[in-house]
């Protein structure tokens, strides 16, 4: 039977809104997700009361704007070593432990705030310190997702991770209005401990986690190869610069909103609570329709259309004459902010190799708290000279012009790209017993190409040295031998044996081996592989002294 293209369009919608959920149906995955969201409603209504707590006090935009920047901060400086923790630690352990941390930071908070202790200072330590837990945590809580999920549904469990957070934003800035309102800010601070409680619950009575098999790596090693490869993967930093281009003007939503809602709309604790619930219901919604947008509109439409309503709703939420306008307007704010994030988030961490995930995903961390420090800081210091109102709509009209170049500089296609690793050969000559493995590796290949084929071959073997790069090599250098006509020599140093090994068992994608195997087969004759380790200098008083000094 044939059908029309109507009915093709909807079966496809249906089927792209079951499979976007499918990952709940795990009931490890589904208690996690859950156990994070409880814990992010209360690190919302932490945010939410802390930054209502100086707008009482009648502080000034920046400060307000400042608590934003104070628990986003930390992730610039530890973003990078956090994924090398979360990559080779136990995760689960990693998690236990920042919670635990958290608790006792927001407990004493909690306290001082009850008893009118609580500083300007005070506060903005209090939320720094729980930055920097966080911004340890996240990489490993990322990287959590594929320990518990199969490869196929990794995207819609990453999205469901994103629409989560959007969920608790929802949900805790709503609750912590109320709560402020009726009980005072210390209460909020309390529920946010006992949120803690409830996730470090689910990591206790998880006795059944297995972290993944690694190829140990030093600290400085491991922490240098997750760089090396965000520097060298230019589907990664055209992703990661996307983001940041939303992020810097989009986040003046989140640092002014309370001014807004105070000075401009005369709301109280609970009408601001209102705005961002409306902003949350957005991001729920979002949950139900990204599933299907990614399949109709694919990644760069998603964020392209995310990216303009959300710019046209902070210009809404300044300019609208009544809340019957607003308050829609927020909700397609909430969504667009989701179509965002959640894309990208679900994008990276889909093709980010497995071993180098967490490494990756810390880059990810850095560049969306980084982005949300400078562009909240930012945003209060405008604020702070000019009307906000009036920063809020240039915010917007940026966040619309960003999203609108996607036009012309789409984001990269990653479809088809296989991600899985695969072994290569290569490692056929191991070092014998007295070599030194941390000793640095020079690699020597030798092919020998048509001249006819010179050109071409040139063409593809710099496509392997992006492979080599990514996958470890230091330094990278093609030769022609000026005694050998038709030879071509690929030069490249490793760190170490033991990175090298790893390179060719452990961190070559499918895509590379590919761009590798295409490169041999240009090659006349098998290509001659020669592995050079390098000698350590002598020291200075056993080095002999030649007779001419």
């Amino acid at each position: 039977m044939i059908r029309s293209g109507t009915a093709v369009v909807a079966d496809d919608a249906r089927a792209g809104w079951r499979s976007g959920f499918a990952p709940l149906a795990l009931p490890l995955f589904r208690l996690v997700w859950l156990a994070s969201i409880v814990s992010n409603i209360g690190s919302w209504m932490q945010t939410v009361g802390a930054q209502w707590l100086l707008v009482q006090d009648d502080s000034s935009p920046l400060l307000v704007a400042l608590v934003q920047t104070a628990s986003a901060a930390p992730v610039l400086l530890f973003a990078i070593p956090a994924g090398v923790i979360g990559e080779f630690l136990n995760r689960r352990l990693v998690l236990l432990w920042s919670q635990s941390v958290q608790l006792a930071v927001v407990l004493g908070l909690t306290y001082l705030t009850a008893v009118g202790q609580t500083t300007t200072l005070i506060l903005l330590a209090s939320t720094f310190v729980l930055g920097i837990v966080s911004a340890i945590q996240l990489p490993a809580f990322q990287a959590l997702v594929p320990d518990i999920v199969p490869a196929k549904l990794l995207i819609d469990a990453a999205s469901l991770s994103s629409i989560g957070v959007n969920i608790a934003r929802a949900v805790g800035p709503a609750v912590a209005g109320l709560v402020v309102s009726q009980v005072g800010v210390a209460a909020v601070f309390l529920l946010n401990a006992l949120s803690f409680l409830v996730f470090l619950g689910v990591l206790f009575f998880w006795k059944t986690y297995r972290p993944p098999a690694i190829r140990p790596e030093p600290f400085g090693d491991a922490t240098r190869a997750g760089i090396r490869y965000v520097r060298h993967s230019r589907i990664v930093r055209a992703i990661l610069l996307r983001l940041a281009v939303f992020l810097i003007p989009a986040n003046a939503l989140w640092a002014l909103l309370p001014t807004i809602a105070k000075n401009s709309l005369g709301f109280s604790a609970s009408g601001y609570g209102l705005l961002l619930a409306a902003l949350g219901a957005g991001s729920i919604i979002g949950a139900f329709v990204l599933p299907w947008a990614r399949r109709v509109g694919a990644v760069n439409g998603v964020v392209l259309a995310s990216s303009v309503v959300f710019g046209a709703g902070l210009v809404v939420l300044v300019v609208s004459p009544t809340l019957w306008i607003t308050i829609p307007a927020l909700v397609a704010t909430g969504l667009a902010w989701i179509g965002v994030i959640a894309t990208i988030n679900g994008t990276i961490q889909a093709f980010l190799p497995v071993w180098v995930r967490t490494r990756g995903l810390s880059f990810y961390q850095l560049v969306l708290f980084g982005c949300t420090a400078v562009g909240s800081a930012g945003a209060g210091m405008l604020a702070a000279v000019t009307d906000p109102g009036l920063v809020v709509v240039g915010a917007g009209v940026l966040c619309a012009l960003g999203g609108l170049s996607l036009l012309v500089r789409p984001l990269p296609a990653t479809a088809g790209m296989g991600r899985g690793i695969v072994e290569v050969p290569g490692i056929d000559d191991r070092p014998r017993p007295g070599h030194d493995d941390d000793a640095a590796v020079l690699v020597l290949i030798r092919y020998r190409v048509r001249p006819e084929q010179r050109q071409e071959f040139l063409a593809l073997i710099h496509g392997v040295e992006q492979t080599r790069l990514r996958t470890g090599a230091r330094e990278w250098h093609v030769y022609e031998d000026v005694d050998d006509t038709g030879a071509v020599v690929e030069a490249y140093t490793v760190g170490s044996w033991r990175e090298h090994v790893s390179q060719h068992e452990g961190r070559t994608t499918e895509f590379d081996a590919d761009v590798i195997a295409k490169a041999r087969a240009m090659s006349e004759t098998a290509p001659e592989i020669t592995h050079l380790l390098e000698l350590p200098r002598p020291s200075r008083h056993r080095r002999a002294t030649p007779a001419h000094e």
